[in-house]
């Protein structure tokens, strides 16, 4: 749908003539004019407003009674009154009711200093009480969940919460409970309130009712200050406020509104995760390994033994870099690696390497579309990635999408998900089938859309230039054009029957994207991993010029990386074939995978830049070996997992979100600062400063040499043509697309899309053998440190989880709640068996990521086929 031009209307509203919107809420509006009417209910992010406190009752010129001014909308002419006495005596009344049962304990409560029914009782109360009766009670605080404590006395049922609940994340777990003065917030059955966004109500309640567990009775705001960032624990980069105290804690994280990325949410990941930066376990000095065990040495040293090794190494180091690396990091660790070490071998993706030329026409200006985009789009396509777990905050605007504005979605991938039940058309293809599910809707979208034209119509044009085959007649032209329709229709159902779908679910797609006009494509990172990556890229390359994405205004590709920063990594020159500004490098080095193969043999060294490839990457006993075999490796961290604990040599403490300051790049191009917020702990150093030291040390000295992080930034913005002149005062505090900017111009060139019928054949589907199965992989939004390290989170660590269909599970003999076991090649997993309808038969997905029995460990970049069976009980 078009974005809704703005017609600009003039209103009075206490004497002033202000200038907003037409249609706008007379809330918002009156803020134009510097007038505040004090609202309970009323939240914009909430969608329509409801009106269920009556506290913006307001006077309109000409209506005989006091409206409610957040379900009003302005228009020409309006006359509004705010400060009449019958305004006031609404308002007074209204608070007074709202504090009948209202607890008055608020040197205690939470909210206490950043309340707005403390404010609004001080602007807009009658200043006392008549109510001399007992007050209502309820048990209190009762944990809501274990991360959210709620006070039922406190509540004032303004309905944010259950209306977050069911009309945003659409969870439909809170509700109101029993009726008139006994109405009170809880849940179903007494269930725990347990869901990924389920932390929003706390900055949603306007009251101290509902509390965050990990902040309640920590601090008073005069005792804390905030800082603004960026979050860097997923790919959704939320901006987010830090409250901290003293200069060195984090107490809690809340979001910052930014509507072109987070629409204000935050996923309790984000929200919750900050204890992990506290951990008693997290690695604050550098650590040597001496006598097979690590131990803490001096700056000094480790840098000096740091040095030394890769010195030795030379053209034989080799570096990973994580997905929180910033851009900073990034640009400084392959300018060390190529300038100073002579190596081009070093990756920022774990599931395979990027063709350059894919690289350079995805980072196309014209085909890159922003998160607004998706509220405006006819139609949304989700290819091969579970928003809900791998970008939570994109999953909650498709959401919004879909209930506002009534944007159709279409889903291709293997996995039901979570946005399976609004979709209009699901393409479910077999683990690594998207290649082909694409290839066969690109081409469907090429096919003749048949025509229902109604008896009367049906004549022949007289003139012969109004026929279709331009006055042919059908002996001359119309066999060749149903030949070539045939040729069409048999292309789709080949590709479909490899995709491991039905001709008629990519039928219903294109038909569903047909007719639709702008089209943003949210595509998962792992269609462009393994053997078949290029060929992915390829299909979603071409389903983009069937859908005409470069010509269409709002329509455009968002990725959904692995890592939180994979597009700044990329553009940064954090891959082995391209240097920054995604142009060629001098030399071009190994991906990640063969980085694994060459450990040992020609290369001896490995740089780990916030990776852990025992973790994150394929082929877990590949890298095992690998990492045993490597002479030396350095190793960024902030806690020891197994593979700094088993093979680092050198540990330099890394900083966390809340230590770092540099810029990271969101998938839609929008680059953004993320600031430091609290001193770093112990012994840590800014990364930025140990990888500027070890480059000068090695041969890759800067002139003038890196003092502070944004001279690092400068020297990006001059190694990069698309970022040149950018500064970060520009980038202010909501970030700045560089696609916006006149310097986009200088991007560089990329090849044409390809065409439906140019792609290669994509291979026959793996056919499994002996009650075999195909693997496919499943990302966890609690799946990483966090949940680990931060104490109120630990109970959402995921354990392995094995998914089946009900036809698989029978012949199995798997049921629900079971115990599996899955293995391939000596190698295997145990996790629960869990049977789901939707997928696809002869498949079975696992999480990756997991502390334990990781899908990593039966993954060989490959397509797989798995043994899985079930254990009996001991």
């Amino acid at each position: 749908m078009p974005r809704p031009e703005q017609n600009f209307i003039s209103f009075e509203i206490d004497g002033r003539e202000v200038r907003a919107p037409e249609g706008m809420s007379l809330v918002d509006a009156a803020k134009n004019g510097d007038v505040e009417i004090p609202v309970f209910c009323y939240e914009p992010k909430l969608g329509q407003a409801v009106g269920a406190c009556r506290m913006c009752l307001v006077e309109i010129e000409g209506s005989p009674q006091l409206e409610i001014a957040c379900k009003t909308p302005v228009e020409d002419g309006m006359v509004v009154v705010t400060t009449s006495d019958s305004v006031k005596q609404a308002q007074n009344a209204i608070v007074e009711f709202l504090l009948i049962n209202h607890p008055l304990d608020c040197p205690v409560c939470d909210k206490g200093g950043e309340c707005p029914l403390q404010d609004i009782t001080f602007g807009w109360g009658p200043g006392r009480s008549r109510f001399i009766e007992p007050k209502r009670h309820f048990e209190k605080p009762l944990e809501l969940s274990p991360l959210i404590a709620i006070d039922r006395e406190r509540c004032i049922l303004c309905y944010r919460c259950v209306r977050f609940s069911g009309e945003v994340a659409e969870d439909y777990q809170l509700v109101f409970l029993e009726r008139a003065d006994s109405t009170y917030v809880g849940t179903h059955q007494g269930h725990p309130y347990v869901a990924p966004f389920s932390g929003n109500i706390i900055d949603l309640c306007p009251v101290g009712a509902l509390t965050s567990n990990a902040y309640r009775f920590r601090a008073r705001p005069w005792d804390v200050e905030n800082g603004g960032s960026v979050c860097t624990l997923c790919p959704s980069q939320c901006n987010v406020t830090f409250t901290v105290r003293d200069d060195a804690k984090v107490l809690r994280v809340f979001a910052r509104d930014n509507a072109k990325v987070d629409d204000g949410w935050l996923c309790d990941r984000g929200r919750f995760g900050f204890q992990a930066v506290h951990a008693p376990e997290r690695i604050t000095r550098p650590m040597l390994r001496e006598g097979g065990a690590l131990h803490e040495v001096s700056w000094e040293r480790a840098l000096s033994e740091a040095a030394g090794g890769l010195e030795r190494a030379g053209a034989g180091t080799a570096a990973l870099v994580g997905g929180e690396t910033t851009n900073e990091e990034g640009f400084l660790l392959q300018r060390l690696m190529r300038e100073g070490l002579g190596s081009p071998h070093l990756d920022s993706r774990p599931g395979g390497a990027l063709d350059p030329e894919q690289a350079r026409a995805l980072g196309r200006p014209e085909l890159a579309a922003m998160v607004p985009d998706i509220d405006y789009a006819d139609a949304v396509v989700v290819v091969d990635t579970d928003l809900q777990d791998e970008s939570p905050i994109l999953d909650l605007r498709v959401r919004k999408a879909i209930r506002r504005f009534a944007v159709k979605v279409v889903l291709v991938g293997g996995r039901p998900g979570a946005l399976d039940p609004p979709a209009d058309a699901i393409v479910r293809t077999t683990p690594d089938g998207g290649e082909a599910a694409l290839g066969a809707l690109a081409a469907a979208l090429a096919e003749v859309e048949p025509v229902s034209v109604p008896p009367s119509d049906r004549r022949v044009p007289r003139d012969p230039a109004q026929t279709p085959t331009g006055g042919l007649d059908e002996r001359q032209h119309g066999e060749p054009e149903r030949q070539g329709e045939s040729a069409g229709r048999e292309r789709v159902d080949d590709l479909a029957r490899r995709a491991g779908t039905s001709a008629e679910a990519v039928r219903n797609a294109a038909a569903a994207l047909r007719a639709a006009g702008p089209t943003v494509v949210l595509w998962g990172e792992r269609l462009s991993d393994g053997p078949r990556g290029r060929q992915g890229v390829a299909a979603l390359l071409a389903l983009a010029r069937a859908l005409e994405i470069p010509e269409t205004e709002g329509s455009g590709l968002i990725e959904i990386p692995s890592g939180t920063n994979a597009r700044g990594l990329r553009e940064a020159g954090c891959l082995p074939g391209l240097g920054p500004g995604l142009l060629d490098a001098p030399q071009a080095g190994r991906p990640a995978a063969e980085i694994a193969a060459g450990l040992g043999e020609d290369l001896s060294a490995l740089v780990l830049l916030n990776a852990d490839p025992l973790r994150t990457h394929p082929d877990r006993a590949g890298w095992k070996r690998a990492l045993e075999a490597t002479t030396f490796v350095v190793a960024f961290a902030d806690f020891e997992s197994e593979t700094v604990a088993e093979h680092a040599d050198v540990v330099f403490p890394a900083e966390s979100y809340a230590e770092r300051e540099g810029t990271v790049t969101h998938a839609d191009g929008r680059l953004q600062r993320v600031r430091q917020s609290i001193a770093h702990p112990g012994e840590v150093r800014p990364v930025w400063s140990v990888l500027a030291e070890l480059g000068a040390r090695l041969g890759a000295p800067a002139d003038p040499p890196f003092l502070t992080s944004p001279m690092v930034t400068r020297a990006i913005t001059e190694a990069v043509p698309f970022l040149a002149g950018l500064t970060l005062e520009e980038l202010s505090g909501k970030g700045k697309r560089w696609q916006e900017r006149d310097a986009a111009e200088a991007a560089p060139e990329a090849p044409s899309l390809p065409q439906a019928d140019e792609l290669e054949e994509p291979p026959e589907p793996v056919a499994p053998s002996n009650g075999d199965l195909r693997l496919g992989t499943t990302r966890s939004l609690w799946a990483g440190r966090e949940t680990e390290h931060a104490p109120i989170l630990r109970f959402l660590a995921p354990h392995q989880r094995v998914e089946l269909s009900p036809q698989d599970g029978r012949a199995l003999g798997v049921e629900s709640g079971d115990e599996v076991e899955v293995s391939r090649n000596g190698s295997s997993v145990r996790g629960i068996a869990a049977l789901r309808d939707a997928l696809p038969p002869r498949s079975v997905y696992l999480i990756e990521g997991t502390a334990q029995d990781s899908a990593t460990e039966l993954l060989d970049g490959e397509s797989t086929t798995v043994t899985v069976r079930r254990v009996e009980a001991e």
